[in-house]
């Protein structure tokens, strides 16, 4: 299956998803340069489950969540694109909403994960997996891999 089989509309991943044996694992973000921090993210949700589904910020969505005003830097297609020619991803879907909750309701994935700099009670869809049955997983952060710092970095603002 080519990367570009991976990305699919949001009635299609329900369709995706109905069609899983074992564990669907959701996650997401924006993804916007992708780094070894997101590598690292993706590989331990894949081994959380039997396929991985991830959740992609439009850019009106990224736009909206103030990540600054020249976010993203890469178009929602090519990162959906990347993010699906990774070995660890199933599924890849752009969702435009502020945050990816109708998603998770629609896809029922049985495990939610997140980065660990997000507290429990900050995941948005934890309690809707817990509640019908599901886990959330929080994965430790690479130490130094984000894409703000990663920026930083490329303008010169900070050193290595």
């Amino acid at each position: 299956m080519s990367s570009a089989e991976k990305i699919r509309a949001p009635e299609d991943a329900v369709r995706w998803r109905e069609r899983q044996r074992g564990p669907v694992v959701f996650t997401n973000g924006v993804f916007d340069l992708l780094h070894v921090g997101h590598v690292a993210l993706l590989e331990a949700a894949r081994a959380e489950g039997e396929a991985l589904v991830v959740g992609v910020n439009s850019d009106a969505s990224v736009r909206r969540l103030e990540k600054g005003t020249d976010r993203p830097l890469v178009p929602e297609g090519e990162r959906a694109r990347l993010l699906a020619a990774l070995a660890s991803v199933d599924c890849v879907v752009v969702f435009d909403e502020e945050t990816p909750l109708a998603l998770i309701q629609r896809l029922r994935p049985d495990v939610l994960v997140k980065g660990a700099d997000y507290a429990r009670r900050a995941i948005v869809g934890a309690d809707q997996v817990e509640g019908w049955g599901g886990r959330v997983v929080r994965v430790p952060l690479v130490k130094g891999a984000s894409t703000t710092q990663l920026l930083a970095r490329l303008r010169g603002k900070t050193a290595r």
